[in-house]
């Protein structure tokens, strides 16, 4: 043996030998030896090929059974850690270095996510989703889960969720329409690639309101679709300004967004009547028609069509959490195969584990019930912000909003000529709130001027006290700036 080798042995015999045990451990004697030596074979990267003490010295040194050291050396062979010569004893192996553990992780200090900041809109008070009565239907579902959710899921989703959903828009929003109807999708943006890659032509021509959500002519434009922006008046979207090159109109007729206009009978019946008459398609974005104050909604254009020329979309981010990621289509039967031939391609990206649980919490009206709890709060503070916002009455309108989970203020003109809603949003960002101008939600020329505030995420005092800020910024703009 080299000089070098002799050293290596002498070296890792030495750190064998001063092993120690604790007899006092309820940990096994065996399990003890185990560890301590698995521990030595890792850290110190012993050279390959180095003996062991044999079993009996072992023993010895240690005062523990003969047997204790040879369950030991077994299971390190086991492992990998060890391999043996008939008559010749135990060696280190020869390929140890990737049975070692990684080196420690540096100790890493994420950064604490980012709380909501006042006047964020489109998002729901997440405080107030009941935590506890949804654990108890996700451990339901998942305890014992059911034997169809274990086997090849349906790409439309998981089907008593999709019948939970058909009872609720027949409840809520009087569209009659089929569990095999209803497709379940992780969030408006999918909703939209299914219907524009597998119901659409590339190159489609779709005409959007303007303003309108920013987020939706983005993934249009990335899908290929031409869009026609159309800016909308006091009713909404008037169908008579779609020009003869677009076969898709993508609407919010229960609240537009983000203005909070709702259109009326007649340009509703007057959009499906150039959808009949074209042959065109209609895309009814729904996205929080259940939060509403003051009287009956309107039916849904859906269910006026009754699901002819009309795909249906709703979300649960806004009814519950965004964390869900779950919203849903609702399909033409003659548009069924389609989506399905899409979807067995490219496969829905909706997670099927909430799902069983939304489909018991709706099933059981405890979702109802927290609808219901929802918009007396949000009323409430949609209430509580218009007062707190009452020292501006005169430079921009804040008018009580029949639903919705924002508020849009438009300026008034003699705040118009003192600034505008850019401005004033940069100035109220830089104060600490999240004020959108009501002009970045355009594209068109000369768009409207007014601020956007979310309320449903924030209680009272928070509104009060960002509603003071918003106030003394509004008022800051009136003062002679000479």
């Amino acid at each position: 043996m080299s000089n070098l080798k002799h050293n290596e042995q002498s070296n890792f015999d030495a750190t064998l030998l001063r092993l120690s045990l604790d007899r006092t451990s309820r940990v096994s004697l065996q399990a003890q030896l185990i560890a301590a030596l698995r521990a030595i074979l890792s850290e110190s990267r012993a050279p390959m090929g180095l003996r062991l003490p044999s079993s009996r010295q072992l023993s010895q040194e240690l005062s523990v059974s003969r047997t204790t050291v040879v369950g030991a050396y077994d299971q390190l062979v086991s492992e990998g850690y060890l391999h043996t010569k008939t008559g010749g004893g135990t060696f280190v192996a020869d390929q140890l270095p990737h049975l070692s553990p990684p080196p420690p992780a540096a100790k890493d200090h994420p950064t604490p996510p980012k709380a909501w900041v006042p006047f964020e809109s489109a998002i729901p008070d997440q405080s107030l989703f009941p935590h506890r009565l949804w654990s108890r239907h996700l451990e339901r579902a998942w305890a014992k889960p059911d034997a169809a959710l274990l086997g090849k899921p349906d790409p439309f989703g998981w089907y008593p969720l999709r019948r939970a959903i058909s009872s609720h828009l027949s409840a809520w929003r009087s569209l009659d329409c089929r569990p095999e109807q209803v497709l379940i999708t992780s969030g408006t943006s999918e909703a939209l690639e299914i219907i524009f890659r597998s119901l659409a032509t590339q190159g489609v021509r779709a005409a959007v309101e303007d303003p309108g959500w920013q987020t939706m002519r983005q993934v249009l434009g990335a899908l290929g679709a031409e869009v026609q922006p159309i800016p909308i008046d006091a009713r909404g979207l008037d169908a008579n300004r779609i020009d003869d090159a677009a076969s898709v109109a993508i609407v919010t007729p229960s609240r537009h967004y983000p203005t909070g206009i709702s259109m009326p009978m007649g340009r509703r019946t007057a959009l499906l009547a150039w959808a009949a008459h074209r042959s065109g398609l209609v895309i009814e974005d729904d996205y929080d028609s259940e939060f509403r104050y003051q009287g009956h909604p309107l039916p849904s254009l859906a269910g006026l069509d009754g699901l002819k020329q009309t795909i249906y979309l709703g979300s649960f981010s806004k009814l519950l959490s965004p964390a869900l990621r779950i919203g849903y289509l609702v399909l033409p039967d003659t548009l069924i195969a389609s989506a399905r031939g899409y979807l067995d391609i490219y496969a829905a990206r909706a997670s099927l584990v909430p799902q069983p649980a939304l489909a018991t919490f709706m099933d059981s009206g405890e979702f109802a019930v927290h609808l219901r709890r929802m918009r007396r709060i949000y009323a409430r503070r949609q209430a509580h912000l218009i007062e707190a916002l009452s020292p501006s009455a005169g430079l921009i309108d804040v008018s009580a909003d029949p639903s919705g989970m924002h508020l849009c203020a438009a300026l008034l003109q003699c705040l118009r000529r003192r600034a505008t809603d850019q401005t004033i949003a940069t100035v109220a960002q830089s104060r600490g709130l999240q004020v959108k101008a009501l002009s970045s939600y355009s594209i068109l020329a000369d768009p409207r001027q007014g601020l956007v505030l979310g309320y449903a995420a924030f209680d009272e005092p928070t509104l009060s006290a960002a509603a003071q800020v918003l106030n003394r910024v509004l008022g800051e703009f009136m003062k002679d700036r000479s």
